[in-house]
């Protein structure tokens, strides 16, 4: 019995400590010191929430850099499906998905040839939500966002150039380019040539 008695009160003891103070010290040291990382990296413009650093979302229009495709969700970019196809290199619906994808970055991009066309804007990443595109991802789109914006090529190129993140302490990792904030920083500059 006393046994017994002491396997409770351990579980009990457990419980309280993985369960509840546990939880509840790193949350409050999350609010305290990352608030804005730990509620999502949310980014607000006039009082709405219009999308998450962290999160890839759906971009078609001619007028916006495009994302990498997604096969999270059945329409993509479904935060609350994700993860990648997890197929294999010989998978036919792999092969058929991916040149799907090249036949429509092909059409959105004239003048690009399919040897030019990243990796990255033919193939899901493995959430399915990856929020950066390569540099050679976004180089690609520049003509057609700029020839849809009425921009020049070069305040395009530019954008992309200040919103390209290097890698890590210089060594890890692979530049990144997020596509809201680009997309925003596009927006914004419309914005201000009114």
């Amino acid at each position: 019995m006393r046994t017994l008695l002491s396997a409770i009160a351990m579980v009990i003891a457990l419980t309280v400590v993985t369960g509840i103070i546990y939880p509840l010290a790193v949350y409050v040291i999350a609010q305290t010191a990352f608030p804005w990382q730990a509620n999502g990296s949310l980014i607000v413009r006039s009082g709405q929430v219009i999308g998450s650093e962290l999160i890839g979302q759906s971009f078609t229009q001619a007028r916006y850099f495009h994302p990498r495709p997604s096969d999270a969700g059945a329409r993509g970019y479904d935060a609350s499906d994700s993860g990648g196809s997890n197929l294999g290199p010989t998978n036919r619906k792999l092969i058929d998905d991916v040149r799907d994808a090249l036949h429509k970055v092909l059409e959105e991009n004239p003048g690009a040839t399919p040897q030019q066309v990243p990796t990255g804007m033919v193939t899901a990443s493995g959430s399915g939500l990856d929020p950066e595109i390569s540099p050679a991802d976004a180089q690609l789109q520049v003509a057609r966002v700029a020839k849809a914006r009425g921009l020049s090529p070069d305040v395009v190129e530019g954008l992309v150039r200040e919103h390209t993140r290097p890698r890590f302490a210089g060594v890890f990792g692979e530049p990144g380019v997020n596509v809201l904030d680009l997309n925003l920083a596009l927006d914004h500059l419309g914005q201000r040539q009114r």
